[in-house]
């Protein structure tokens, strides 16, 4: 198992240097793997070291989860849909678009949203007849997969029959919740068990991540065989030899030397595994004013673009070239932290989950935190229900006024973020206000493109353009996020990070909207309640945050927007 090749500038150098005799002389590693809670708090943290050895037992369940799999290609299902959210979903959809269709297998769809587009477009796609709905959730009470398991279990009753519908349903969720029980109650075909003891964001080797892939063709044998091969490689006492624990280090001295934008430059063939990164990162270190800010997803800049706040990590992928090795020796050349991890092949990716899952833990424990907790997304749920609340009392969601409609674009701060928006602002127009906003920035900030509207192939293009401009070629880290998915993600670090980011949040008029089965409201007014909570617990914790609302004709506002933030920061 080879380590990761570090190039790093001298003071990075020393202090990891420091790091490793100290982590060697407290015996980290043992008491990692001991499960010493004082690692890091002293808190509840060994409850949830799980996934430690996850690997070694979910090769057990392999033989049963290929029969399943037999089982459904037999009956004809072309279609594997799972409906979850962060941790329930992240994982299935590296699968998705890492290994694609596989021959004599389903095709693999991960739904992770309330947008009423975005559910109307995955149903599009979907024969209910031929299709298998994996509905995950750890707790098993989580909203989303909760609501847009009521709509196609809908759906599949009125299509297939009440009787032939439920074949077409399992459920994955931890022993005792509330989606097991309802599963039973509702006849689901199969109910596959989570490990009480592993967060949702450590799962991927758990049947979380495993039952997806199976079903579609994954070997998880050899994903798991991989795994198993780095766990042992990080049991290495020495962490100067050991890959994970190494990587760890570097990624928490880097943080706290300021260098706290990790940003992610991965291969092509393996691109999206930084969706799921960005959410084992960021929830695990953002949280009491520390974090580490993940970047994946970003163009690569030549070397001066850059401030002196990037930690760069670049995944290659076997021998193959990449596009962008290039700009990365440019980057080590120069004297940036870069970090590159070899990947042999896609199936690596086993050793790839296990070696950033303890690598993240380790980097808790340099920066002193629980990397296992998530105490701010909590937050942004208590908003959401009591909109919803409101909801429910009047038919509809609390009226709002804008602090700027024009064009037909409106926008929304609260009273401070407001006022100093209308103050810095030279001109009283949407682009003058976005200019205004935009630059608030301070040297190591990051800015936060938070867009409510459906992931597709028309809107994500301005949105990308919008990102590339913000980021003033590489001066300012940059993030996309789409909602609510975010929120079980990236939304910890916002809300109880450092508070160094500049957040745009992008909300629409439904054009088309859906009833949530048995509720008095729609999925149009779900993802506006979640947009509004975040917005209100950003504000709450004093953070720069503005919403520009669009109009129905979603594609072209966003245009209309990237073109205006085009024109204000030129």
């Amino acid at each position: 198992m080879t380590l990761p090749t570090l190039h790093l500038p001298p003071a990075l150098r020393a202090a990891v240097d420091a790091r490793v005799v100290a982590w060697r002389a407290q015996e980290g590693t043992r008491r990692l793997w001991e499960r010493d809670a004082t690692l890091w708090t002293g808190g509840d943290e060994a409850r949830w070291l799980g996934w430690l050895d996850v690997a070694a037992a979910e090769r057990a369940s392999v033989p049963r989860l290929q029969l399943f799999a037999d089982e459904i290609a037999r009956d004809g299902i072309t279609d594997v849909a799972v409906l979850g959210m962060g941790g329930s979903s992240l994982c299935p959809f590296v699968f998705a678009r890492t290994f694609g269709e596989m021959k004599g297998r389903p095709r693999l769809h991960v739904l992770d949203s309330t947008d009423p587009s975005q559910i109307l477009t995955f149903a599009s796609r979907l024969d209910l007849a031929r299709t298998l709905f994996v509905v995950s959730s750890k707790s098993g009470s989580t909203l989303e997969p909760n609501i847009l398991r009521d709509y196609f279990l809908q759906q599949a009753r009125a299509s297939l029959g009440a009787d032939a519908a439920t074949r077409h349903f399992i459920a994955i969720t931890d022993p005792g919740s509330q989606l097991e029980r309802q599963a039973k109650a509702d006849g689901f075909r199969a109910i596959f068990a989570g490990v009480p003891g592993i967060g949702g964001r450590f799962s991927a080797l758990s049947h979380f991540g495993l039952v997806p892939g199976a079903l579609t063709g994954v070997d998880a044998d050899t994903l798991l065989a991989g795994a198993e091969t780095m766990m042992a490689a990080s049991r290495e006492e020495d962490p100067a030899k050991n890959p994970a624990v190494l990587l760890g280090i570097v990624m928490g001295e880097a943080a706290m030397l300021g260098m706290d934008k990790l940003t992610l430059i991965a291969a092509p063939g393996i691109s999206e595994i930084g969706a799921w990164l960005e959410q084992l990162i960021a929830e695990s270190t953002g949280k009491i004013g520390k974090g580490i800010i993940p970047v994946p997803g970003e163009t690569v800049y030549p070397p001066e673009a850059y401030g002196d706040d990037r930690l760069f990590v670049h995944l290659h992928l076997g021998e193959g070239r990449d596009p962008q090795d290039a700009g990365v020796k440019a980057l080590a050349a120069a004297g940036r932290p870069v970090i590159e991890i070899m990947v042999p092949d896609t199936l690596s990716l086993g050793g790839e989950f296990f070696r950033w899952e303890l690598a993240t833990a380790v980097a808790g424990a340099v920066m002193q935190l629980n990397p296992f907790d998530q105490p701010d997304v909590e937050a942004s749920k208590i908003a959401t229900r009591k909109l919803m609340d409101e909801v429910e009392k009047a038919g509809t969601l609390p009226p709002e006024k804008p602090f700027h409609d024009e064009g037909g674009i409106k926008l929304f701060a609260d009273q401070a973020n407001t006022q100093d928006i209308q103050k810095l602002a030279s001109e009283r127009t949407s682009g003058g206000y976005l200019r205004a906003h935009l630059n608030r920035h301070r040297r190591g900030d990051y800015a936060a493109i938070l867009a409510y509207v459906e992931m597709g192939e028309e809107n994500l293009p301005p949105l990308l353009s919008l990102r590339q401009h913000v980021s003033g070629g590489g001066r300012i880290a940059t993030t996309l996020g789409f909602g609510p998915r975010f929120l079980h993600s990236t939304g910890q670090l916002h809300k109880g990070g450092p508070g160094t980011g500049v957040f745009l949040q992008v909300t629409c008029e439904e054009a088309r909207d859906l009833l949530v089965p048995g509720r008095s409201y729609s999925f149009g007014t779900v993802i506006a309640a979640q947009a509004r909570g975040d917005l209100a617990v950003l504000a709450e914790r004093g953070r720069r945050a503005m919403r520009v609302h669009l109009g129905a004709g979603v594609a072209a506002g966003l245009r209309q927007l990237d073109e205006m933030v085009t024109r204000a920061l030129a």
